[in-house]
């Protein structure tokens, strides 16, 4: 994780403003979302990308698996919740 410099206070509705030079840099634009993670003690905001998102658990990584030419995309706990599903209806 790289160290930007930049401290933001949280308003009393929880908010907090990312710098412009940040939004820019990282090509977020008004109105676009962010995913909100948690690592360990760490707030973690990423782009959301809904292209990498999987259709079972929602999960959103770089890592999850496009099938049917693009049709299908599963992270690794939607394909093993697939394949119990599957084996309990066939």
């Amino acid at each position: 994780m790289k160290a930007t410099g930049i401290v933001r206070k949280i308003d009393n509705l929880g908010r907090v403003v990312l710098p412009i030079e940040l939004r820019r840099t990282l090509n977020i634009k008004n109105d676009e979302s962010v995913e909100i993670f948690v690592d360990n003690e760490n707030i973690v905001l990423k782009k959301y990308s809904p292209n990498l998102a999987c259709k079972v658990t929602g999960e959103v990584s770089e890592d999850n698996l496009i099938l049917a030419k693009g049709k299908v995309i599963l992270s690794r706990e939607g394909v093993k919740q697939l394949l119990r599903e599957l084996e309990v209806k066939l």
